[in-house]
């Protein structure tokens, strides 16, 4: 009788780890045009930082991912088994503070530029400027940190959504240990690749001064002379790509909540099909492309209210 429970058990422990691998792979698959996205924001997150910072401040971001995924993983399943109708509601939340931390940082970065030409005064050839003091740098790398854990708690939570919906008919336990592999994987792959990218430069410049001999050491160099270049060119290209994936997937998260708006945009694309081969490509990029013009839209009336209410409180409190 012992004998034949344990058999039943280990039968039902084979079964429930074979579910969840199936689940993974399907959950990966589904989350895979997201991580594009997260990859992107994380790298524009961090970017900015003293050099010798940047693994600091991708460990820090890492683990607030990290302490992300253990709120939402408990929270996830809560929400599905009791209030299944709040998951999109919070989606939408999640995807308006996207849009309009996106647009956000266009204003700030405008109104920086300005701000930055009043303070400079050129006297002939030389030029005086405000520097940084340390304990500027060490504010704004918190900062940096605190506006990267935010964004990540949404993007982490869309990540989730989408695998809860995988694994929806499952079994509690292969919901939650699907829902952990995933969210594990994905913050190591995620912010593993952060990490490679902000040290390419130290790579670089490791491969340009090896003193090897003959035609490796030529390719070494050259290679080294290549990712030094392409390092500076590939950040500042990332913080474009981050702050266009805010209003990609905070206005797609909110046109997939508001149906018309997603009939409208899915009508829109279709109508490009006609067109050969372009066509094809349209059809593919015009959702994106109109979620993130959505998006913009959206992120400047948000910015809009949140300055007027701001303006509103400082004239009732004085």
């Amino acid at each position: 009788m012992a004998g034949a429970s344990l058999l039943t058990l280990l039968d039902d422990i084979a079964t429930v780890l074979d579910d969840v691998a199936t689940m993974s792979k399907m959950a990966a698959r589904k989350t895979a045009g997201v991580l594009g996205d997260d990859l992107a924001l994380n790298a524009q997150q961090v970017s900015g930082v003293n050099a010798d910072r940047e693994l600091p401040v991708v460990w820090a971001v890492a683990k607030g991912s990290l302490r992300n995924k253990c709120i939402l993983v408990p929270l996830a399943l809560l929400i599905s088994a009791f209030i299944p109708w709040a998951v999109m509601p919070l989606l939408m939340i999640g995807g308006l503070y996207l849009c309009f931390e996106g647009f956000e940082s266009l204003y700030h970065a405008y109104t920086h530029k300005k701000q930055t030409k009043q303070f400079v005064h050129s006297e002939g050839n030389s030029t005086i400027q405000k520097e940084e003091t340390p304990l500027d740098l060490k504010a704004y790398e918190t900062k940096k940190i605190k506006g990267a854990i935010r964004t990540d708690f949404v993007l982490s939570a869309e990540i989730i959504a989408i695998t809860l919906g995988v694994v929806a008919q499952m079994s509690l336990m292969t919901q939650f240990i699907t829902l952990v592999i995933i969210a594990v994987v994905m913050t190591i792959g995620v912010y593993g690749i952060v990490a490679l990218i902000v040290r390419m430069d130290d790579a670089g410049l490791y491969l340009s001064q090896q003193q090897v001999i003959g035609h490796r050491g030529n390719v070494q160099r050259k290679i080294g002379l290549l990712l030094l270049s392409a390092a500076p060119r590939l950040m500042k290209s990332l913080s474009v790509i981050g702050t266009i994936a805010m209003f990609t997937v905070g206005g797609g998260i909110l046109t997939h909540g508001l149906h018309q708006i997603s009939a409208l945009f899915s009508v829109m694309a279709s109508m490009t099909q006609s067109w050969h081969l372009l066509g094809a490509i349209l059809f593919f990029i015009t959702p994106s492309i109109l979620n993130a013009f959505f998006g913009v839209l959206v992120g400047g009336l948000a910015l809009l209210v949140f300055e007027l209410t701001k303006t509103i409180q400082k004239k009732v409190n004085s």
